[in-house]
């Protein structure tokens, strides 16, 4: 089995926003669920703000979210901070965060106690990324019988990240997702507010690429590739 989950394991994927979870592992997720292992995602915020690209609104991005989710198998799925004070400034509220991916409702590690849990990885060019990774590490930290520690845990990048990243270590684990990038495809799709055009990192076929890239190292169609922060059996 994919990761060494069987089915019937719980996966918890923390995206920093609603889409990181589609473009970082979105073949994976569509892998791991095709085999009967329950991905759960919690998305921790969203909000109104200046972006660079097409304007959308926090309903639209939701919307996305759910179609993106349903599109990958996805079982829960929920976005933490929706047009909140805590979505516009993380950074003000990592100890929150922290709790909230330890010991939160329906979607965290004690409630789910996930056999895996997917973080943002080290070194991400976008500053709530990074801090999003600082948190969910943090949580993820050996706790005895206080809190419950995945086996498993990985970082995932974002396409920024594999274009642009000056911290970006090697992502020693692969995970051929030949078979399920069809689906990745179409859950990425749903996020059209999120796209960009051919010269951004963000473009469909840029993503593929990235995607044929990593398969190209270990002779698949397509790959995609994580850090490995713990791997316990």
């Amino acid at each position: 089995m994919t990761l060494g989950l069987s089915p019937g394991d719980h996966v918890l994927a923390i995206p920093t926003h609603p889409d990181d979870e589609t473009l970082g592992a979105g073949g994976t997720i569509a892998r791991l669920t095709g085999e009967g292992v329950h991905v759960h995602v919690l998305a921790v915020a969203c909000c109104q703000r200046r972006r660079w690209g097409a304007a959308s609104t926090t309903g639209q991005r939701a919307g996305e979210f759910e179609a993106a989710c349903d599109v990958l198998g996805v079982s829960g799925r929920r976005i933490a901070w929706l047009d909140t004070e805590q979505a516009r400034n993380v950074h003000h509220h990592l100890p929150e965060l922290i709790q909230l991916i330890e010991d939160g409702p329906e979607l965290s590690l004690n409630a789910l106690r996930p056999a895996a849990l997917f973080i943002p990885a080290a070194g991400a060019v976008h500053q709530e990324h990074q801090l999003v990774h600082r948190a969910a590490y943090a949580a993820a930290r050996p706790g005895g019988t206080a809190r419950h520690c995945p086996r498993l845990v990985l970082g995932f990048d974002g396409p920024e990240d594999r274009a642009w990243s000056s911290e970006a270590g090697p992502r020693a684990v692969l995970v051929d997702i030949t078979a399920s990038a069809a689906a990745k495809d179409r859950a990425l799709e749903c996020y059209a507010s999120q796209l960009r055009e051919a010269s951004h990192p963000r473009n469909l076929e840029r993503i593929r690429a990235f995607d044929a890239a990593a398969g190209a190292g270990i002779g698949a169609g397509r790959a995609e590739a994580f850090t490995a922060y713990r791997m316990a059996w």
